[in-house]
Formats: structure tokens, sequence, C-alpha cells
């Protein structure tokens, strides 16, 4: 591999699944998730995908590129190996977290990264950490900034998922050998605590209103069925509707520990995915992928993103999005104690999805609209996000980000949360680079984001602010 700071990939794969056998998760899906969370903090790092498939036998650059799609969404969002063990409130949870902040730090000695892939990696390590309500790790200090760690276990931010390591770096299997130790049983967390968290949410007021409103119903049910009273069939599949970055992933994972503190699942882990993790190569085969995608999601929740991709196009439904569908709808009715479905997407495009299928139309029957941030709740978002890598955004940064939210067209394409967490991303790559002289930073500098970090005034340097190209796949808020 290039580079020579932070974790090497193969050594933080490795402590991902020691904690993923302890745990008693597949091997290959810690695996898969671990190399895809790589792929993504590292895609536009020049030389990356040879170096990335030197730990994948087998694998090509093509593989590479087809990883990073899949882990976008975990740039800014626990994966799903990770959702589950937080749902079970797993012991091995915090350890798992901090074994898959390694593996960001360790995707920055891939090829040459940018100091874009230093953001993407400070933030996905941090979204890992948060989700498991884990401390932070010292990993070091930054690029070329001489002595790194200060001994302190929270740490500064860019040390806590700190991408490029020049001083003390924690090794992978330390860090996770001394959290598993340390790590209390988590007990299981009441409707009341999750409605909670539900109502710190920035913003979503009405997407509030509505989920409050659905666990009532569904709360008067079980208990009128309980008590052997007659009852209406309800309903509990959804649909969410909104533009890109508008929280309806976030949502969707509380809804799943929602119904499983209410009794109605029996893991309440959520599974993610989209159209290309459903429809298969051939015709046939995509039955059996999406029967197996869907027997993942029992006892949790399956977030189909984008459905309506499965029915649209030029000429409606290709035969393989129709199969996929046919497959999903005879699931939903076979294993309908056990399984919710959220399907997401653009607003008009899910009502023609819902349409396109009797049995859909009769399975969802409720939906949430998410409305686009205004610019007050994205700033709340661009802060709550800083904080939680352990950065503090100046004054003069705060100015500026609304500087530019105002500037910037508001249409289908633009990332609302999503826009917030890319912003911070690139931010703290030019950070990096602000300080890449100075010898000893103190820590308002490392923690410290200005005005001038939120802006490209040299662009003949090497310091990519390229936006996440890939389609709605983890909301950020």
């Amino acid at each position: 591999m290039s580079g020579a700071g932070g974790t090497p990939l193969q050594d933080a794969l490795s402590a991902v699944l020691a904690v993923a056998a302890r745990a008693g998760v597949a091997e290959d899906a810690a695996r898969a998730e671990a190399l895809s969370l790589a792929a993504a903090v590292a895609e536009s790092a020049p030389g990356a995908p040879a170096d990335w498939a030197s730990v994948t036998p087998g694998a090509g650059t093509q593989d590479f590129f087809d990883s990073a799609v899949r882990g976008r969404r975990w740039r800014g969002a626990p994966t799903a190996v990770l959702t589950d063990l937080v749902a079970q409130g797993s012991p091995e949870k915090v350890p798992y977290a901090e074994a898959l902040a390694e593996v960001a730090s360790a995707a920055c000695s891939l090829g040459e990264p940018t100091m874009r892939v230093i953001g993407n990696a400070s933030v996905a390590a941090a979204a890992q950490l948060q989700a498991a309500g884990a401390r932070r790790l010292v990993a070091g200090g930054l690029p070329g900034a001489g002595a790194g760690g200060t001994g302190d276990s929270e740490g500064v931010a860019g040390r806590a998922a700190s991408p490029v390591g020049a001083g003390t770096s924690l090794g992978a299997a330390g860090a996770v050998a001394r959290a598993a130790e340390e790590a209390p049983a988590v007990p299981e967390r009441s409707v009341e605590e999750l409605l909670a968290e539900l109502d710190e949410l920035t913003g979503l007021q009405k997407v509030k209103r509505e989920v409050h409103r659905q666990v009532a119903v569904l709360r008067v049910e079980k208990l009128r069925s309980e008590a052997g009273l007659k009852s209406p069939t309800i309903t509990r599949h959804l649909v969410f509707t909104g533009n890109p970055g508008t929280g309806k992933t976030t949502v969707a994972r509380l809804v799943s520990g929602i119904y499983k503190a209410l009794g109605l699942l029996s893991k309440g882990q959520l599974i993610e995915v989209d159209r290309s993790e459903l429809v298969a190569g051939y015709l046939g085969q995509t039955a059996t992928k999406t029967a197996d995608v869907v027997a993942s999601a029992v006892g949790g929740v399956l977030f189909i993103d984008e459905a309506y991709s499965l029915t649209a196009g030029e000429l409606g439904a290709d035969q393989y999005g129709r199969e996929a569908v046919d497959t999903l709808v005879k699931e939903m009715e076979d294993r309908r104690d056990d399984l919710v479905v959220i399907v997401a997407g653009y607003p008009e495009p899910m009502e023609d999805f819902i349409a396109a299928n009797p049995g859909l139309a009769s399975r969802f029957r409720t939906t949430i609209a998410f409305e686009d941030y205004t610019d007050d709740e994205l700033t709340d978002i661009l802060t709550g996000l800083t904080e939680g890598a352990d950065y503090e955004l100046t004054p003069n940064a705060l100015d500026e980000f609304k500087v530019i939210l105002a500037s910037t067209r508001r249409d289908r394409s633009f990332g609302n949360g999503r826009f917030a967490r890319n912003m911070l991303e690139a931010a703290i790559g030019r950070h990096a680079w602000r300080l890449r002289d100075v010898t000893a930073p103190t820590t308002e500098q490392l923690r410290q984001i200005l005005a001038e970090d939120l802006t490209d005034e040299e662009p003949g340097q090497q310091l990519s602010t390229d936006p996440d190209p890939g389609p709605e796949q983890g909301d950020t808020a």
C-alpha cells in the first residue's frame, strides 16, 4: 500500500473480523461492509483502487468502485452490522464501532489521498463511534504536523477519527481489545427514549407528529389484541417521500427501534438497500436475491431507497424490476408478523411506484412527507455534525456557511443534510492542509474550522471538494 499514515487496511480489517466473530456476525458480511466503507472513504484518491484490491483477493478496479457506491451511505451513518449490534444492545457494539473507525482511518493510506479523503474519514469514523456511544480514539496527529497524540482518551477531533497519523497511533487490535474489556452491557432503549431522540432531530416537525401518531395507533392496537378485543389490521409499512438528505434514513432507523420497543419486531435492525442490491444480472436470479435481502431484514425494517427505480423507466418496469417487486410483495405477506418495509424516494415517482402493483397499494397506506431543511436548520445540522466530529465552527465560519447557502441553488439535486455533511468533509480536508506546516498546533487550532476552510481559495492544489456523486444513500440528520 502507498502512504505511511494511519492503520494499514489489512490490520484494521482483521480487527473488524475479530469483533464480528465474538458478536456472532457472519465474516462475509463484516468483511464486505468494512471494505465498502474503506472504498467509499478513499474513492477520490488516485491509486486507491489498486491498493484496496491488494487486500481483496480477486478484486479489481470495478469492484472497488462498486464497493464505494455501496459504502457511501456509511460515510454519514452507521453500517448495517453496527446498526444491528446497536439494536440488539450487544456488548460488542463499541469495539465494532472502534474497529470501523480504524478502517476509515486506514483508508487514508490507500493511493495518494486528497484532503477530501481525510474529511471523509473523520466524518465516517465519527458516525460509527457516535452510533455506538463509543468514546473517541486517539489516533495520531495531522499530516506533517509532527508529534501527534495527547494521551487523552477523549482526544481532539482530528485525532478521534484521525485519518492520517503522524504521531502516536493506537493499533486497531489493541484498541478493540481494551474497548471490549470496558464496554458495559447496554439496556434496551424504551419507546419514550427513542421518541425523545426523534424529537431532538433538527426540523422535521410534520414527520415527528406523524411518527408519534403511528406509535399511538400501533400501541393501542397491540394492547387491544392482547386483551382479546377485535382490532382492525393496521399495516405497519411506510412510504417516505422527499428530496435527498432530508433525514429519511435517520428516521427509518429510529422507527425500527421504536417498533422493536413496542414488541412489534423481534430484533429492530435496519437493512438499507437500493435497486442494485435487489436486482440480479439474469432473470430468475432476482427473485432469489430479493428474497435473501428480505430474509436478512426479518425481525426489523427493510429500507428501500429510490424504490421507484424498480418500476420506473421509459417503457415502465423492466422484467428485473418487476420480478423484484413481485418477490417483495410475496415476502411481505409471508413474513408480515415480523417485518416492516419502508420505501423512499421523490414524491411523484413514489406515487407511480405504489400504483404500479396492486400488492404495493394495499400494503403501503401511510405516506410521510419529508420537507427540505431551511437555512437555519441546515446551519444547526452543520454545527451538530461538526461538534460530533470534535471540531468547532468559528462565528465567521458560520456566517460564511450562511452566505454559501444563500447563493446555492435549491432544486431536486440539492443535498439538504448531505450538503452540510459534504461541506464539513471538505472543510476538514482544507483545515488539515492549512495546518500542514504547523509543527505543534494547539488544541484550539486542531479544533477550529475557520471561514476560509469552507471555501476553495486555491483550486490549483489537490484539495478535492467533489460532491457526493451517489444517489440518496444515507441521509445526514
